[in-house]
C-alpha cells in the first residue's frame, strides 16, 4: 500500500493516534463477554479475574515505561548524532559498570514483578473455607457436573438449534444467532456470592474447563483430580469453551454458567433433587396365637347321628 505523504497523511496519523487514545480508556472497563474492537483484556466477574486484569496491568505499564526509555533513547541517538550532523562512529570497548547496570536493573524489575503476581497465583489455588464443590468431568464432546452432597448430577452438550445450524450448512449472522456454537441444553447454575470449588477431571482425553469472565481455566486429565475456585459477583450469564483440542468436535463443546441469587439457587437445586421414594404401606400382622378365640370343638359324625 502507497503510504500518505504531506499534510494529509500526518493528519491521518494523527486522527488514528487520537482514537486509539480516546478507545483505551473504554476498553479498560469491558463487560464479561467481548465486544467489537476490544483493546484491552476484560476485568471478569470474579476476584480470581480481577487479580489476573490487574497482573496485566501491572506488566502492560512496565513494558511501556521500558518502550518509551528505549526507543526514546534510541530515536535520540539516531537524530542527534546522525551523519549529516557531522557524526563520526566510534569503536566502543566493554564497560564494565554498564553491562552490571542493564543486568541488574532488568533483574529487580522482574523481582518486582513476580513478587505480586506470585502472590495472586497462590490465591487463585486457594480452595479453602469453600462454600460448595461441584465435579466438572470432560467427555467427548460434551461436559457432565454434579453437585457433591447434593444428589444432583446433568450433563450439558451443544444446544439443538446450534447443532442444526452447524450441520445444515447455512451461514450464521449475529442477527439470527447471536450465541452460534456457545449455547448449551444444560447450563451450569452458580450461585452469586459464593465460594465454590471445583474439581476438574476427564473420563477419555485431555480437555480443559475455560469461562473467560471467571478468570482462569483448568487442564481436565483423565486420571487426576485438579482444583479450582470462583466466587461470582454479578448476575448474568458468561459463556466458555473447552480450551484443549480433544477431537473432530472440540470446537462444539462450549461452556454455560448461569449466576444467579442464592434464592434462586436453592430453589432451582430443590427443583434438580429427585423425588423421594414413597414409604412402604403397613401391613397388619396377624395377631399371636395366645390371644385368639378359642373355637368349638367338632363333633363326630357319629355322634351327632345318634345324638349322644
Amino acid at each position: 500500500m502507497k503510504q500518505s505523504s504531506g499534510w494529509g497523511g500526518k493528519l491521518q496519523y494523527g486522527f488514528m493516534l487520537a482514537a486509539m487514545a480516546l478507545s483505551a480508556p473504554m476498553a479498560w472497563a469491558q463487560s464479561a463477554d467481548p465486544a467489537p474492537w476490544q483493546l484491552n483484556m476484560g476485568k471478569g466477574v470474579t476476584h480470581t479475574a480481577r487479580m489476573a486484569w490487574e497482573a496485566h496491568m501491572v506488566a502492560l505499564w512496565v513494558c511501556v515505561v521500558i518502550g518509551v526509555l528505549v526507543f526514546g533513547a534510541m530515536f535520540y541517538a539516531m537524530f542527534k548524532f546522525r551523519r549529516s550532523k557531522g557524526a563520526v562512529a566510534k569503536q566502543f570497548s566493554h564497560n564494565t559498570k554498564a553491562e552490571i547496570v542493564w543486568t541488574v536493573i532488568p533483574i529487580i524489575i522482574l523481582v518486582v514483578m513476580a513478587w505480586p503476581a506470585t502472590a495472586k497465583l497462590i490465591a487463585m489455588y486457594d480452595t479453602r473455607e469453600s462454600e460448595m464443590t461441584v465435579k466438572v468431568t470432560g467427555y467427548q464432546w460434551m461436559w457432565k457436573y454434579e453437585y457433591l452432597g447434593e444428589n444432583v448430577a446433568f450433563t450439558s452438550r451443544l444446544d439443538r438449534k446450534s447443532d442444526e445450524v452447524r450441520q445444515s450448512g447455512a451461514v450464521p449472522t449475529m442477527a439470527t444467532d447471536p450465541n452460534y456454537l456457545l449455547d448449551v441444553d444444560n447450563p451450569l447454575v452458580l450461585p452469586v456470592d459464593t465460594k465454590v470449588r471445583f474439581v476438574i477431571t476427564s473420563d477419555d482425553v485431555i480437555h480443559a474447563w475455560w469461562v473467560p469472565a471467571l478468570g482462569w481455566k483448568q487442564d481436565a486429565v483423565p486420571g487426576f483430580i485438579n482444583e479450582r475456585w470462583t466466587n461470582i459477583e454479578e448476575v448474568g450469564v458468561y459463556r466458555g469453551q473447552c480450551a484443549e483440542l480433544c477431537g473432530k468436535d472440540h470446537g462444539f463443546m462450549p461452556i454455560v454458567v448461569k449466576a444467579v441469587s442464592k434464592e434462586d439457587f436453592k430453589t432451582w437445586l430443590a427443583s434438580r433433587k429427585p423425588a423421594p421414594a414413597a414409604a412402604p404401606e403397613a401391613v397388619a400382622e396377624p395377631a399371636p396365637a395366645a390371644e385368639q378365640a378359642p373355637q368349638p370343638e367338632a363333633v363326630p359324625a357319629a355322634q351327632a347321628s345318634t345324638g349322644a
